[in-house]
């Protein structure tokens, strides 16, 4: 059983370590005034490790769960041949099992290197792939949406019964794992539960990051009740989006166990990034949801 971090906010900001190689957030862009790029700069994406958040939620091995972040970058332009400005909406999606994660204002800044960039869109993929498969030390694979598909694209609510629904009263909003229970004594059931309410909190500047969250899972059935307050609790944890999700999904198999758990976040979007990362230890037989949601 993994070692479990309770009531402890996440992701403080301290220096991390990873196989000897020191990362220190203050080396990064995020919270700093930085002048508009205007040139392509691979350099400036901000590779951050993802062991030493792992190790701090308990994880000294191997990941009990396997999954994927999917981003989108709605703020990509760049000059054709010609000099004509191009836009896009980017989409890629990263292994969890990837050594890093990137962190989101280096990404923005990368993103707007390319707005005096002369290059075509069919180059462009493969440039950015390969610069973020450098970055996060993984297989990336980009795609490029442009104007002339963008009313193909969806927004859709997450499945799943709404937990916001409960009449609750709380005054819990630092993070209480030991809030989450299951009943033991009945039948296993299997679930899909929803919530708008998630909110924590980017361990760097402290700025508010907001999330639909939906949990499935199979096992003994979760007090709905004591989840939503749980979740409410995390009103003030600090964490990158990833980090947080896999916390949920460590608290929730630690207290309720169920032996099928599937855990999904879809943030709202930030500096015109947004950063959704699903954790699951099983096969749920279909593809997580890509297209977004109304709050993104």
């Amino acid at each position: 059983m993994n070692k479990m971090v309770e009531g402890k906010a996440i992701g403080e900001k301290e220096p991390m370590e990873d196989a000897g190689k020191m990362v220190d957030l203050n080396d990064s862009p995020l919270g700093k005034r930085i002048e508009s790029l205007s040139a392509y700069d691979p350099s400036i994406l901000f590779p951050i490790p993802r062991k030493p958040m792992r190790e701090e939620l308990g994880i000294m091995g191997s990941n009990p769960f396997f999954g994927m972040d999917f981003w989108n970058g709605y703020e990509l332009s760049w000059l054709n041949l010609r000099g004509k400005p191009q836009v896009g909406i980017m989409r890629f999606s990263v292994s969890s099992d990837s050594k890093n994660i990137v962190e989101s204002k280096s990404l923005k800044l990368y993103l707007s290197g390319f707005s005096q960039h002369r290059i075509e869109k069919e180059d462009l993929v493969p440039l950015i792939s390969k610069d973020l498969s450098d970055a996060f030390d993984a297989f990336v694979m980009v795609t490029i949406i442009q104007p002339d598909e963008f009313d193909q694209l969806k927004i859709e609510e997450m499945d799943g019964l709404l937990l916001d629904r409960l009449d609750i009263s709380t005054d819990i909003y630092a993070p209480a794992p030991e809030l989450l229970r299951s009943n033991m004594e009945e039948a296993p059931v299997e679930e899909v539960l929803v919530s708008h309410l998630l909110k924590t909190n980017c361990p760097v500047t402290g700025q508010p990051d907001w999330a639909t969250l939906q949990i499935h899972y199979a096992g003994p059935q979760i007090d709905q009740e004591r989840l939503l307050k749980y979740i409410i609790s995390l009103r003030t944890a600090q964490a990158f989006h990833e980090q947080c999700v896999e916390r949920i999904w460590l608290d929730i198999k630690h207290y309720c166990r169920p032996p099928h758990l599937s855990v999904y976040a879809r943030y709202t979007r930030r500096g015109g990034i947004d950063i959704n990362p699903w954790r699951t230890n099983f096969s749920t037989r279909r593809h997580p949801q890509v297209a977004r949601t109304a709050r993104q």
